[in-house]
């Protein structure tokens, strides 16, 4: 740690005077509206307890200006009795008031860390699939629940922390200067050093809270990569064991750092504090000493007034620094809205179509389509509010005079077969992620059964189309859920019927636990091959009009292969298929071949068509094609 312990208070000149936005309070405040009632018994609570909180004193003093000497001069405890039984009784009040307190705080708290997780999880949840890409899982659910958690304590910590000390100065200061107004003054008089004090010290824990949740962040973000099931796997294949432990160790240093910074920060503070407050107490000892000696105060009232100090100094100086605190408290809450505030690139008209008898017409009319495009609106939203975005600055392998796709049009009409063919980058799969709205075209339109996908319901375009992608993903659960992703009330006969036709029911019928089999994370206790055909499955017990697939079985053995190509050919019958063709197969049982090149569909027609033209498919023919099988 260079420079000493003193470096931990740095002061960041740049941040200035925190503020709080009025728009960003309201809409604070608005998380609180579905909770008055217990909000009210919160309030209700403080009140009590401030003012219960206030008698210890007073009894004090009766209990040395008049208990005691009563008692000496009549030699009766009656007074001395019911004194001491007040004392008792405050705490066991206090505790009663402070139980009902803590249940109405809870109330509030957990019921916003709910609204919170349920609006940051269903807002990300329609985030298009390149905010997806270009995110850090654990970014994401560091937001989801550390950032939630520190919005719940901004209501329920410091909230209920300013009202109740608002409530405690002034019942405090109400009751010292009816006791004695000369030393009440004096106690007051040193506020402008816990200001000066306080002040300082909150922008600097300010900084540093900002600091730390984002350094938390970062360190979630290597966790959740670090720890899956393909970031373990690739660490030690290729040795990279001790390089990802210490980026780790890295973002932790840092994580403790600030941690050791915080805690420094505090201890100094309440060093001052304990000091200004000694400070206090010590003039008012003295000068009301002074006062008894004069025959002008009591013994009783000086000792009441120094108790009193106890509770108006940290109250005094927590106000002191009110604006402070609370726009700090707010760090956690301008988080979560910096997410919330991201703009959906994939929105459903208000007038949006619903068709129940969807024929299966895809066409493509004009398309440009540009990934640079694409999300840079949410891009730009992180960008201005963090500096370490919620979306990582994506690595872009296109400039922005470049696009995608160029002009793309082509048809597949109900039922037919229509393969997807050209070099790697040509544009294939961007193409088959325009029909279900994974993207939006730039130009240009997508069109289903003679609507824009875009003036179609999202409910119509999923349950209208099917995707197999290459890289099949199961949830960590049973086959059974995985297959019940697609049809929720499937019964068990429909589950083995897709399981048949996508030639896996003899496989899970062969496990322990058959359709009750838990798959592992990402499906990894599957082979490549299971993986694939119960994905299969799963699309065909969804039984979409429009099937988009990538064929690609080059990683797996013979047998597997034979299996999903059969299943693959059932699944594909009577639907419109659109199909990134790898085999040769597939493509001579197509209706009709799209050839894409940097984008552009370069050529058009059959196998045989498309081989007397001599031009890029009869290139990749020989090249690749000729020996798919």
């Amino acid at each position: 740690m260079h420079g000493g312990w003193w470096s931990y208070l740095r002061y960041d000149e740049e941040q200035g005077q925190p503020t709080v936005d009025r728009t960003l309070l309201r809409r604070v405040l608005g998380y609180g509206r579905p909770y008055v009632k217990p909000l009210v018994v919160v309030l209700a609570t403080i009140i009590v307890i401030s003012l219960v909180s206030l008698a210890p004193p007073l009894i004090m003093r009766q209990l040395l200006d008049v208990a005691i000497p009563e008692g000496i001069a009549t030699g009766s405890l009656r007074g001395v009795t019911i004194l001491g039984l007040l004392m008792v009784a405050v705490p066991v009040v206090n505790g009663v008031v402070g139980i009902v307190q803590r249940w109405a705080s809870a109330a509030v708290g957990e019921g916003i860390i709910y609204d919170l997780r349920r609006q940051l999880f269903s807002h990300l949840h329609r985030m298009s699939l390149g905010f997806f890409t270009a995110s850090r899982t654990g970014e994401l659910m560091s937001r989801l629940n550390d950032d939630v958690v520190g919005a719940q304590n901004a209501v329920t910590g410091t909230f209920v922390t300013l009202a109740s000390n608002m409530v405690t100065v002034a019942l405090t200061l109400g009751v010292m200067l009816d006791l004695e107004w000369r030393l009440t003054l004096l106690a007051v008089a040193i506020l402008p050093f816990f200001i000066v004090a306080t002040r300082r010290v909150g922008k600097l824990l300010r900084v540093v809270r900002r600091e730390q949740m984002e350094h938390n962040a970062a360190m979630n973000a290597h966790i959740a990569e670090a720890l899956s099931v393909s970031g373990a796997l690739l660490a030690k294949l290729f040795g990279r064991l001790e390089s990802e432990e210490d980026r780790f160790e890295g973002e932790a240093a840092a994580v403790r750092d600030l941690g050791v910074r915080q805690a420094l920060i505090g201890r100094w503070f309440f060093m001052a504090l304990g000091v200004m407050s000694a400070l206090g107490t010590a003039l008012v000892f003295w000068f009301g000493a002074v006062l008894v000696i004069q025959g002008d105060l009591t013994i009783g009232t000086i000792v009441a007034l120094s108790a009193y100090l106890v509770n108006l100094y940290g109250p005094l100086s927590a106000l002191s620094n009110a604006r402070v605190d609370f726009a700090t408290s707010l760090v956690s809450f301008e988080r979560v809205f910096e997410v919330l505030d991201l703009p959906h690139d994939i929105i459903e008209a208000p007038d949006a179509v619903e068709l129940s008898n969807i024929q299966g017409a895809v066409e493509f009319d004009g398309v440009w389509f540009s990934y640079e495009e694409s999300g840079s609106e949410g891009l730009e939203v992180v960008k201005r509010y963090s500096s370490r975005e919620v979306i990582t600055d994506a690595v872009q392998t296109r400039r922005s005079d470049e696009w995608a796709l160029r002009d793309v049009s082509f048809r597949a009409d109900p039922g037919e077969l229509v393969a997807l063919v050209g070099p790697s980058g040509a544009g294939k799969t961007t193409t088959t992620y325009l029909v279900p709205r994974l993207y939006d075209v730039t130009e240009g339109r997508v069109l289903l059964d003679g609507h824009d996908v875009r003036d179609l319901s999202l409910d119509t375009l999923a349950g209208a189309i099917g995707v197999v992608t290459q890289e099949s993903y199961l949830f960590h659960n049973t086959i059974e859920a995985n297959l019940r992703y697609a049809k929720p009330d499937a019964t068990m006969a429909e589950l083995e019927a897709a399981a048949g036709a996508a030639n896996i029911l003899e496989f899970i019928n062969a496990l322990p636990d058959r359709f009750h089999t838990v798959v592992g994370e990402r499906g990894y206790r599957l082979s490549g091959g299971e993986k694939q055909r119960v994905a299969i499955a799963r699309v065909i017990l969804k039984n979409p009009r429009v099937l988009i697939l990538d064929e690609a079985t080059s990683h797996l053995d013979a047998q597997s292969e034979a299996l999903i190509q059969d299943a693959l050919e059932r699944v594909m019958k009577d639907r419109t298929s659109l199909v990134i063709a790898h085999r040769l197969s597939t493509i001579l049982a197509a209706d009709r071949i799209v050839v894409l090149d940097r984008g552009h569909v370069v050529e058009t027609g059959t196998h045989a068509e498309l081989l007397d033209r001599e031009g890029l498919y009869a290139n990749l023919y020989r090249t690749q094609f000729r020996h798919a099988g």
